[in-house]
């Protein structure tokens, strides 16, 4: 079958990444798993062997049918033909057998996929800000964005403040661009996010990214000059907040950490 560039397709063909993608899940028969994009059901074979439920959630057509076809009979998989960024996810997982709500209101889902590469950062939003995150995420990503949703402070980015905000995240490891039908121009990573926030108030999540977006508004510029022009606030006084949160005003965005973020939102009373 060949594979649709517009949907950013590119099939996973090494045997050995796939035995260490599910590996990195560590699945039980209790264990949910939602799966993004199966594709052609090669990840989605191993993973019915060690997973209690899998719901796979595809949009290309041909692939559905496939797919419907290679797994007819196995009442372990659900198949939902549709794209996973117009669901609605929580009505999805709501829906389907096996996810009862805990005593934490928290579906106990695992989400696994290959990730097409031009809607990485609205996939991985999705699903942290979400009202059910997943207990865990392994995805595969292209290496350079797991570089960066991994940074550590002095390498910080919007993407990687994003990320930490909500989760953990850690590369578990590479993999060559080789392992792909067709094979794409970059290499790939499999990164595991685990959510670590959750109930976060609506306003205090829109004022913590306010102020992180103002920060990096200008990459060349330091922290205090960027606040200073999008808040619309006296340099001075800047300085004064940063200086409390044990910042230096030659500070730069990329240098924060997400705790040093937190700490500038309070103080700015955001």
């Amino acid at each position: 079958m060949q594979p649709k560039k517009s949907l950013g397709q590119n099939f996973l063909r090494d045997e050995k990444v796939l035995d260490e993608i599910i590996a990195a899940a560590d699945l039980t028969v209790d264990d949910l798993v939602l799966e993004i994009g199966p594709g052609e059901g090669v990840l989605t074979k191993e993973l019915l062997k060690l997973a209690g439920k899998i719901i796979a959630i595809e949009k290309d057509d041909n692939l559905v049918l496939r797919l419907e076809a290679l797994f007819r009979g196995n009442e372990k998989l659900e198949i939902i033909h549709a794209d996973i960024m117009e669901i609605n996810l929580p009505e999805i997982l709501r829906l389907r057998p096996g996810t009862d709500f805990a005593q934490d209101d928290e579906f106990k889902y695992k989400l696994i996929a290959n990730i097409p590469y031009y809607i990485t950062s609205p996939i991985i939003r999705l699903f942290l800000e979400t009202k059910y995150p997943p207990r865990t995420m392994i995805l595969m990503v292209q290496k350079e964005v797991a570089e960066r949703i991994c940074a550590s402070a002095g390498q910080m980015s919007i993407l990687a403040v994003s990320v930490q905000y909500y989760a953990t995240a850690k590369i578990l490891f590479e993999v060559d661009r080789k392992s792909f039908w067709p094979v794409p121009e970059v290499d790939s990573a499999i990164i595991r996010i685990v959510p670590t926030r959750k109930n976060i108030f609506k306003e205090e999540r829109k004022n913590f990214f306010r102020l992180v977006k103002a920060g990096f508004s200008a990459k060349r510029k330091t922290l205090s000059n960027n606040l200073a022009t999008s808040l619309q606030l006296d340099k001075k006084i800047v300085e004064e907040k940063l200086a409390q949160a044990g910042l230096l005003p030659s500070v730069r965005a990329q240098e924060l950490s997400v705790e040093n973020w937190e700490k500038l939102r309070k103080l700015f009373e955001l």
